[in-house]
């Protein structure tokens, strides 16, 4: 298995495995596409640019579309369906709940999440994993999206443009996420399969920083776009990279390294979580007020019944 290096922010420049693992998540993701019946923020009127087909958006799912870590919350539904042990639904319920407190992504956390999925799922059928996530989302994620990202990605929608998710999180769940949110479709890692069985190999590397830019351009070129008419939304300044590439990015929910760098840059920034945290951004808080909180109880309680 691969070492920490693909999640460290100081690796900025993609190599030839961040290239395989974008350009493998472009042409797994160009699959689904509906709607949804969420009204765009009046503040957003202006943008995006109605009827303007080279546009696109892209939004990170971790702490930007979604409370907490997709990966974690597979991994507690797997353990329901006994998958992996009791200690093993422990450490991803102190995962979480860490998560949610600190707002950021812990590289040694997200190796040990990658590591214990890739062997969990090695040796099942990828349409077994599909089905199966398509219910851990009713149980764990639909309660825990951010109504105010939603609604930024239904005002692209409503300007007829196409949404992607991009995430490290498996492409299949990805896309069940996407597909019931209405968008478009979901860049995710690629896990390797031979005859729609999981050999547990990733192709290429996890869809992280460098790698998700890669995604994001190789679609763009599949997909006849242009970058400075795009939009991208993240959390993390592990996808400066994915943002930089777009003449539209937004940090939402960000982490005190992204928020720095946008204010730089000038770039927009958007909060949906309590109000303090939100006041630390200067903005106010939106739409999820009290949901960190709760979603954090939840998954320190889960930890505590388990010791």
């Amino acid at each position: 298995m691969a070492a920490l290096g693909w999640l460290t922010p100081r690796r900025r420049s993609a190599t030839a495995r961040s290239v395989l693992a974008g350009e493998a998540s472009a042409e797994a993701a160009r699959k689904s596409s509906q709607e949804t019946d969420v009204a765009p923020p009046p503040e957003e009127a202006q943008f995006p640019v109605h009827g303007d087909d080279r546009a696109a958006a892209f939004f990170d799912l971790d702490n930007t579309v979604m409370q907490g870590a997709a990966l974690f919350h597979f991994g507690r539904g797997l353990y329901k369906r006994k998958f992996f042990e009791t200690r093993d639904l422990a450490k991803f319920a102190w995962q979480q709940a860490w998560f949610r407190l600190a707002g950021v992504e812990d590289p040694e956390h997200m190796q040990d999440a990658r590591d214990s999925a890739l062997s969990i799922v090695k040796g099942h059928r990828v349409a077994e994993l599909q089905s199966i996530g398509e219910e851990i989302y009713d149980e764990y994620m639909a309660e825990r999206i951010w109504p105010g990202t939603r609604a930024l990605a239904q005002a692209h929608l409503d300007a007829g443009q196409k949404v992607w998710l991009v995430t490290a999180a498996p492409v299949e769940i990805a896309q069940v996420i996407a597909r019931r949110l209405g968008l478009t479709g979901a860049l995710g890692t690629v896990a390797e399969s031979v005859g729609g069985v999981y050999t547990g190999r990733l192709v290429g590397e996890p869809l992280h920083g460098p790698a998700k830019a890669e995604a994001v351009r190789a679609l763009a070129a599949a997909e006849a776009l242009d970058l400075s008419r795009c939009a991208a939304y993240s959390d993390s300044h592990n996808d400066i990279p994915m943002l930089s590439l777009v003449g539209h990015p937004y940090a939402i929910n960000p982490d005190a390294k992204l928020r720095r760098h946008a204010r730089e840059m000038d770039w927009r920034l958007r909060d949906y979580r309590t109000g303090r945290k939100a006041a630390k951004v200067g903005i106010p808080a939106a739409a999820g007020v009290g949901a960190v909180a709760g979603g954090t109880a939840a998954a320190i309680a889960l930890h505590r019944r388990r010791r």
